[in-house]
């Protein structure tokens, strides 16, 4: 059990962040153990081949993340300073990691070491530039299209806890966020299952960080290098990779015109053009030419995956979505 001493100052600044680069970590682990994470099946069954099609060596981000779950080295994706960084902020903040914290964070992971291993303590600068390239090709081929999903929901849970710390102030808001974590007494109670003891946040406060990827996990940092940090999985996760019959909405179509909702409704999840076809009825020609006004209007993106592209939502389709779904 670890426990978070808070003082005044550090309730005046605790404070929610999103993280694409611990996304990616996290995400790394649920494909390295499927099993154990059950409720991303839908996403392993679809990102898992399209990795192997890619050929992307990943395996220098895979070896930073021990199996069986020990200890992370922070180094990989620390705390990110602003509320909402890009990946690019934060590849550039692992670029600039010292050398001797890149030593210290694999001394610390325990366990056999590898010749991948061996050569970023050797040399981190380069090392770090490796991993980075290896961490943005993978972003583009398993998490791109789906982020915006995401990011919906995510946006959705701190939304959600700003409404608790309104009704009814930090005990509110802290005594809330997973069903494990209590509030007592100025003290936040977190079950861990490597790590223990009392710590004081030191006036710096606690960062809140909701997680696609921690499920059913919470992670802690508690390293005086870096703020203190909390990653748990946000409200409606086990909603987030459901399918469900396909409606398009009528307020949408008479806006958009039909097939372009259609096509919008479509994309629950990442599809290329044929796929999309196959699915709606429509010719591959009519797919492309309505997807071509959508990412045109900032409602679709693509992402090259391998010879494929793949289209997804925006975060301006999903709200879309939703607000013509009530």
């Amino acid at each position: 059990m670890l426990e978070l001493s808070f003082t005044a100052s550090d309730l005046a600044h605790t404070r929610f962040a999103f993280s694409p680069l611990w996304e990616v970590v996290a995400s790394a682990r649920v494909l390295r153990d499927p099993a154990g994470h059950c409720l991303h099946r839908p996403w392993v069954e679809q990102v898992r081949p399209r990795l192997a099609a890619s050929g992307l060596d990943w395996r220098l981000l895979a070896e930073l993340l021990p199996q069986p779950p020990r200890t992370l080295p922070v180094f990989i994706a620390p705390p990110p300073s602003t509320p909402e960084p890009d990946l690019g902020l934060e590849l550039a903040v692992l670029r600039s990691t010292p050398a001797e914290r890149v030593r210290a964070g694999l001394d610390g992971m325990g366990g056999p070491s590898s010749q991948r291993l061996d050569a970023l303590r050797a040399a981190p600068e380069t090392g770090l530039a490796e991993l980075s390239g290896i961490i943005e090709s993978y972003w583009e081929l398993a998490l791109a299209p789906y982020w915006p999903r995401m990011l919906t929901l995510l946006k959705g849970e701190v939304l959600h806890r700003a409404t608790l710390l309104a009704e009814g102030g930090a005990h509110r808001l802290l005594n809330d966020l997973d069903p494990a974590i209590t509030w007592t007494s100025e003290t936040l109670q977190v079950p861990l299952r490597h790590g223990s003891g009392a710590k004081g946040l030191g006036g710096r406060g606690l960062l809140l960080v909701p997680s696609v990827f921690a499920w059913p996990r919470i992670f802690s940092i508690t390293s005086p290098n870096w703020q203190p940090t909390l990653r748990y999985p946000p409200r409606g996760i086990a909603t987030l990779w459901e399918r469900t019959e396909t409606r398009t909405p009528e307020a949408l179509a008479a806006v958009v015109g039909r097939s372009r909702a259609l096509l919008l409704t479509e994309l629950h999840a990442p599809a290329s053009t044929t796929d999309l076809a196959r699915r709606t009825g429509l010719t591959a020609g009519g797919v492309s030419q309505q997807l071509t006004a959508l990412r045109a209007a900032g409602l679709v993106s693509a992402h090259r995956t391998g010879r494929f592209v793949l289209y997804a939502r925006t975060s301006a389709a999903e709200a879309l979505l939703q607000a013509a779904a009530h």
